[in-house]
């Protein structure tokens, strides 16, 4: 059985296409439609005149110039900004990627090619805000795609999926949220291997988050206090984070400059019952630093009060002050002394 090779991702080593100054194409082209319009007056005059064959040739030229050719000069002219890029075809072949802020002048018979058009992810819509995107369609609910129309953006995005409810190591569920700060760096990956390269990495991000967050539990479990957690150990998280991600979609020409947990809480569900466990561990770790002073306190005091005579104590009476010693600072609650106007015998 021959494995089928053209369904893997390919390589594709960008290049840039030929290319001129579009400024100086512009005003030649202007002046020669210009011409034609003048051309195509002469063969009227030579027509009446009584010259129909040179007329009618004349005529030709100027039309044909200025309805088919000059269109096609102007339709190669390019303009880009900085950190865009276009990636063209010709023929159905890849010609080249157009980089560089600048006007330009390319082959009129390549075109631009850009994503398939399709509804852009939730997560994009404020990016897509923030550079003047028009509003999703009203009847179909899709967006002009992608953000610059056939240009690719090279800038730096930002990705903010929607929280998702994750089982950690522990099985307990839990309520994540991711950020990706990305961009693209091959354009022609972008636009060739993924059919929507917005979309991929919306959805491997999230795969992503899923299967870390699988490996790690929520907070300690234990007495271990090098035990990797998802609320201790985020810097470990975010790299690895980083890392899946990045090996996810290196064949799609993005690159993941950082992704990072933005929200981490338990489900509504047992939110409730972990809250009463950290107050409980809380507790006790309170209660045992409480004690450890309470006893050093009381032997201090022993020890002070045998050091310079005071009171000369046997076992019973000893014990009486240790156990009201550590009743009054081991408690919760402010003492009430009692009075012993007597012995204690």
């Amino acid at each position: 059985m021959t494995e089928n090779t053209n369904a893997r991702p390919i390589e594709i080593q960008e290049f840039s296409p030929r290319r001129a100054p579009g400024i100086p194409v512009l005003i030649l082209n202007t002046l020669a439609l210009l011409i034609s319009i003048l051309i195509v007056i002469a063969g009227g005059f030579l027509i009446s005149g009584g010259s129909y064959a040179l007329g009618g040739v004349l005529i030709a030229v100027g039309f044909l110039y200025a309805c088919v050719f000059a269109p096609a000069i102007y339709s190669g002219l390019k303009t880009l900004k900085p950190n865009e890029a276009l990636v063209f075809t010709l023929f159905g072949k890849y010609a080249g990627t157009l980089r560089g802020a600048g006007f330009f002048f390319v082959n009129p018979f390549m075109s631009a090619t850009t994503p398939a058009v399709s509804a852009i992810p939730p997560a994009f819509a404020a990016a897509a805000a923030s550079v003047g995107m028009p509003p999703p369609s009203p009847t179909t609910g899709k967006m002009p795609y992608p953000v610059y129309g056939k240009k690719i953006s090279l800038k730096a995005l930002t990705l903010s999926n929607d929280q998702q409810k994750i089982n950690d190591q522990l099985g307990n569920p839990i309520i994540v949220g991711i950020v990706v700060v990305w961009r693209v760096v091959n354009a022609a990956m972008a636009v060739f291997n993924v059919d929507n390269y917005c979309e991929f990495l919306s959805i491997q991000s999230d795969a992503a988050l899923r299967n870390i967050a699988r490996e790690y539990p929520y907070d300690f479990s234990g007495d271990d206090d090098d035990e990797k957690t998802l609320r201790g150990s985020s810097l470990e998280i975010s790299e690895r984070l980083k890392t899946e991600i990045q090996a996810q979609t290196r064949f799609a020409g993005l690159e993941i400059l950082e992704a990072r947990i933005t929200h981490l809480s338990y489900a509504p569900e047992i939110a409730a019952a972990m809250l009463q466990r950290q107050q409980a561990s809380a507790i006790i770790d309170a209660r045992k630093l409480i004690v450890e002073g309470a006893v050093g306190m009381v032997e201090m005091a022993l020890s002070k009060l045998g050091e310079r005579g005071i009171v000369d104590l046997d076992d019973e009476r000893r014990a009486a002050m240790v156990s009201n010693l550590l009743v009054v600072l081991c408690g919760n609650r402010d003492a009430q002394p009692i009075v012993n106007s007597g012995s204690i015998y």
